[in-house]
């Protein structure tokens, strides 16, 4: 199944708060839809199933490339769940959300796919690029993108800054100095429950 371009305001009210999809709040706290009022108990897999789909909306990644990332980070030393979120914080396109210079990470994928997001020097518009501790992530130096990104700037999509990552306003520019911890994901999400989920599926 393709990335979702829908309705955003479903999503989170059928899942929650996803920071990085949309910022709008939705108006009525239930679930869309006819039932969306008097919901049943949920099954055990209804509850993974959605924690998988909290991941999936909130990093706007396909079925297919989850389960690639989720392959990968299986063949990774320590939590497979820890490593997984690792992995999807230290993209490109969530690195720059993170950094304020998107509002959200489809704004910050569009961002890096059009050509204003640089690593190290150079132009990168690849939004799954992982960064690597010790990488420079800056703007591109033509006025358009400066515009944009200051823009977005006056505006960020999350109050704070992660401690893995600094940012310099004057410069347009950031650094990772490590790799993201569990604690500053702004998402809720309960990763062993997306293991589990893919574990059953295998």
């Amino acid at each position: 199944m393709s990335r979702y371009r829908g309705p955003r305001l479903r999503i989170t009210r059928r899942l929650g708060e996803l920071p990085g999809l949309s910022r709008k709040q939705a108006r009525r706290a239930y679930p869309p839809g006819q039932h969306g009022q008097n919901r049943k108990k949920r099954s055990e897999y209804a509850i993974r199933l959605e924690e998988k789909q909290k991941l999936r909306f909130n990093y706007g990644l396909s079925e297919k490339q989850l389960l690639r990332y989720v392959r990968r980070a299986r063949r990774v030393t320590g939590s497979t769940g820890q490593v997984l979120l690792q992995l999807l914080e230290m993209r490109l396109d969530n690195t720059v959300f993170r950094l304020g210079m998107a509002p959200t990470i489809p704004a910050a994928r569009q961002l890096v796919s059009h050509g204003h997001v640089t690593v190290n020097g150079k132009v990168l518009n690849i939004p799954s690029y992982q960064v690597r501790p010790g990488e420079v992530i800056g703007v591109r130096s033509n006025e358009g993108s400066k515009k944009l990104v200051e823009a977005n700037l006056q505006y960020p999509g999350l109050a704070n800054l992660p401690s893995h990552l600094e940012f310099d306003k004057s410069k347009l520019e950031g650094k990772v100095n490590g790799v993201v911890e569990r604690e500053w994901v702004a998402l809720q999400v309960n990763e062993l429950l997306v293991v589990e989920y893919y574990s059953r599926q295998a």
